[in-house]
């Protein structure tokens, strides 16, 4: 169990999931960048949260609610809690809010899931599914808390706090992935990977400058 002074921001898992150094650099190093996805992303989550309670068909859905778990040492808030009714029960059906399209990992879906585990603490009720709304593609994707999901979570917690508590933000790995990354500015990838010479790096910015006047 954490205490509450070692409660870690929950959109880290996601984050360390798709890049250990941009989660170094963002909650370790309290360094941030927005690029166009970033920023739809946040005018998307402002929607989600414009009204805070409403209820729609017999479903009472909460937004922007505080949650927390001391076992995962987690803190943060959620875009959409629904509320759906099981006999006497309501059970909590988290929704997260993404504007690209669903992925091939499972990048945004550790982050619904730490946020059921902790409503579950919170509120002493099992929750078996949630549902990530992806605003690219108008789709909502159902998500199953299934084991192997929790262990992946639980184990990511794990390593975030581990990494926080080290001190070190990882070196660069320049991959595919740096492209879209709203840090690759600040994480400069092709230089601190030793991809590219200082001296070509800089000439290829200069380059781009160039061709975009």
């Amino acid at each position: 169990m954490y205490l509450e002074d070692d409660l870690l921001q929950l959109s880290g898992l996601q984050h360390l999931l798709y890049c250990s150094r941009q989660c170094a650099l963002a909650y370790m190093e309290l360094q941030w960048a927005d690029n166009f996805f970033t920023a739809k992303g946040i005018l998307m989550h402002d929607k989600a949260h414009s009204d805070k309670r409403e209820v729609k068909n017999g479903v009472v859905i909460e937004r922007d609610i505080y949650i927390k778990s001391y076992a995962l040492g987690l803190v943060g808030k959620s875009d959409i809690v629904e509320f759906h009714k099981s006999g006497a029960q309501l059970i909590p059906f988290p929704v997260e809010y993404k504007s690209g399209k669903a992925k091939n990992d499972n990048t945004d879906k550790v982050q619904l899931c730490a946020q059921a585990l902790c409503l579950e603490e919170m509120l002493k009720i099992e929750i078996p599914s949630g549902a990530i709304f992806y605003g690219k593609t108008k789709n909502r994707l159902n998500v199953e808390f299934d084991n192997a999901l929790r262990e992946e979570t639980i184990n990511l917690a794990k390593d975030f706090h581990n990494l926080i508590e080290s001190g070190i933000t990882p070196k660069a790995q320049a991959s595919t992935k740096c492209n879209n990354c709203s840090f690759k500015e600040l994480c400069l990838p092709e230089l601190t990977s030793g991809k590219k010479s200082a001296k070509k790096y800089l000439q290829s910015i200069v380059t781009e400058n160039n061709t975009e006047n």
